[in-house]
């Protein structure tokens, strides 16, 4: 299987350390991101597979980062974590096309099986 480009977007410098440790060692292409402004540069600038995305950053929440997301890269698979469940802003993400929706914290293991879903989902809708 070839590497997988993910880009990663939340606020959390500790969050991004981690996960990007634990996504290289499964093989990932990874670029960091920590606000909105920088995951929609990154977007512009570089092919992804899949966004992991945070809800809650200062100056562009993940909804909105969301939103523009897709409104460059509509197939572009993202998954949106949090770490306060609210049903009004699960229901907003999905209907704007967030691939999945998980609550902080999210073990390694079930996050890195979520992209590999969505990597796949991705491949499918594009044969």
């Amino acid at each position: 299987m070839q590497k997988i480009k993910l880009l990663l977007v939340d606020d959390e410098k500790d969050f991004l350390t981690v996960y990007a440790r634990r996504f290289i060692r499964r093989n990932a292409d990874i670029t960091l991101a920590s606000s909105g402004q920088e995951a929609l540069q990154a977007i512009r600038d570089a092919e992804f597979d899949v966004v992991i995305l945070d809800v809650l950053m200062p100056e562009m929440n993940g909804i909105e980062t969301l939103r523009r997301i897709k409104a460059i890269k509509p197939d572009l698979p993202v998954i949106i974590l949090t770490g306060h469940a609210s049903s009004k802003a699960m229901i907003e993400g999905m209907d704007i096309g967030a691939f999945d929706f998980l609550i902080k914290p999210v073990g390694t293991d079930e996050l890195y099986f979520r992209v590999l879903d969505a990597v796949r989902s991705r491949r499918q809708a594009q044969e």
